[in-house]
C-alpha cells in the first residue's frame, strides 16, 4: 500500500474540489495513484459536485408526507426553479420528506439514512443527483410532528406535484374526535398558517431576544410622546397585545371567517365534536426563506463569457 501524504491528499483535493476526506478515500480506494484518484471521485460524483458546491441554491421544493399520527416536512434546495420541475429532482425530494418520518427532525440523522434502492445514504444520493443535474443541491431542514391521539394534516401551497411545492405546513391535533373531522379542521388550520405565517403557537413559545426587541422598540416610541412612566408600561403592554396577534398562531385573526381568533376556534370545534381538541404544534416552510440570493445580470454574463 502506498504512502497517502498530506501533500498528495492536497494535489488531489486542488485537483478536483473535492472535500479532503473524500479525496483521502480516493487516493486509499487507489493506491496513491493520482490520476486514479481522479476518476474514484469522478465516477462517485463527488468531483463535479465539489465544483459547484460554492453556487446559492436558493430554489427547489419543500415537501411533506403524513403516515398515521406523524408527519415529516423537508425542504431540498437547487440553483434554478428549472431544477424543481425535473422528475428526478422531485422524486428525491418527495422521497426525502418520506424517509424524514424516521429521522424524528434531525437533519443529520436524515442524511445518514440508507436511500431506498441505492446502497448510499440521502446524503449521497444528494450528491450524485448533483453531479447528474448539473446544479448544487442542498437538503437544508427538516421537522417532525406527531401526536399520541388524534391527526396531523398537512397542506401544500403552489403545488407543483403531490406532497411537493413552494409552501409547506404540517398541523397537529391532540384529539379522541373523529378523525375525518378533525382532519377537515386540520387542513383549514394549515391553510391558516401558509397564509398568516405564525412565528410561534402560543403567547409563551415567542422567541425572548425577538420580544426583547419589540419591547424596546414599543418602549422608545411610547416615550417619544412624552408621557410618565407608569402610562409608557400600560402603552407597552397594550401594543404588545396587538405584536402577539401578529405572531402567535392562537391568537392571530383565522383567516377563514376574519372574525374569531384561532384559539377561539379551536374551543368551538371541542364543542361541536364533543371531545377536547388541543392544537398540539405546527411547522411552515417556505422555500427559500433566509436564503440571501445572488443577484445577477445575466447579458454581463453573457458578455464576460464571449470576452473569455
Amino acid at each position: 500500500m502506498a504512502e497517502i501524504t498530506a501533500a498528495l491528499v492536497k494535489e488531489l483535493r486542488d485537483k478536483t474540489g473535492a472535500g479532503m476526506m473524500d479525496c483521502k478515500k480516493a487516493l486509499t480506494e487507489s493506491n496513491g495513484d493520482l490520476e486514479a484518484g481522479v476518476d474514484w471521485l469522478r465516477k462517485k460524483g463527488l468531483s463535479a459536485a465539489a465544483k459547484k458546491a460554492g453556487r446559492t441554491a436558493a430554489e427547489g421544493l419543500v415537501s411533506v408526507a403524513v403516515s398515521g399520527t406523524a408527519g415529516a416536512v423537508a425542504e431540498v434546495n437547487a440553483e434554478t426553479d428549472f431544477v424543481a420541475r425535473n422528475e428526478q429532482f422531485q422524486a428525491f425530494a418527495a422521497k426525502v420528506a418520506e424517509l424524514a418520518l424516521q429521522a424524528k427532525g434531525d437533519l443529520q440523522v436524515l442524511q445518514g439514512l440508507d436511500y431506498p434502492g441505492t446502497g448510499r445514504s440521502v446524503s449521497e444520493e444528494l450528491t450524485n443527483l448533483i453531479a447528474t443535474i448539473g446544479e448544487n443541491m442542498n437538503l437544508r431542514r427538516t421537522a417532525q410532528l406527531q401526536v399520541g391521539d388524534g391527526v396531523v394534516c398537512s397542506y401544500i401551497h403552489a403545488g407543483v406535484a403531490d406532497g411537493l411545492g413552494k409552501i409547506a405546513v404540517l398541523i397537529a391535533l391532540e384529539s379522541t374526535a373523529d378523525k375525518d373531522k378533525l382532519t377537515e379542521l386540520g387542513r383549514q388550520l394549515a391553510m391558516h398558517v401558509a397564509a398568516a405565517s405564525p412565528q410561534a403557537l402560543d403567547v409563551g413559545d415567542v422567541d425572548q431576544t425577538a420580544l426583547d426587541r419589540e419591547r424596546e422598540i414599543l418602549s422608545d416610541q411610547a416615550r417619544a410622546s412624552g408621557k410618565p412612566e407608569d402610562i409608557i408600561a400600560k402603552m407597552v403592554e397594550g401594543r404588545l397585545r396587538k405584536y402577539y396577534e401578529e405572531v402567535v398562531l392562537l391568537e392571530q385573526v383565522y383567516v377563514i371567517d376574519q372574525e374569531n381568533k384561532v384559539k377561539k376556534v379551536v374551543e368551538q370545534a371541542a364543542k361541536d365534536l364533543g371531545a377536547p381538541v388541543t392544537l398540539a404544534g405546527f411547522a411552515r416552510f417556505q422555500l427559500g426563506e433566509g436564503i440571501e440570493k445572488e443577484e445577477s445580470d445575466f447579458a454581463a454574463e453573457v458578455a464576460a463569457a464571449r470576452g473569455a
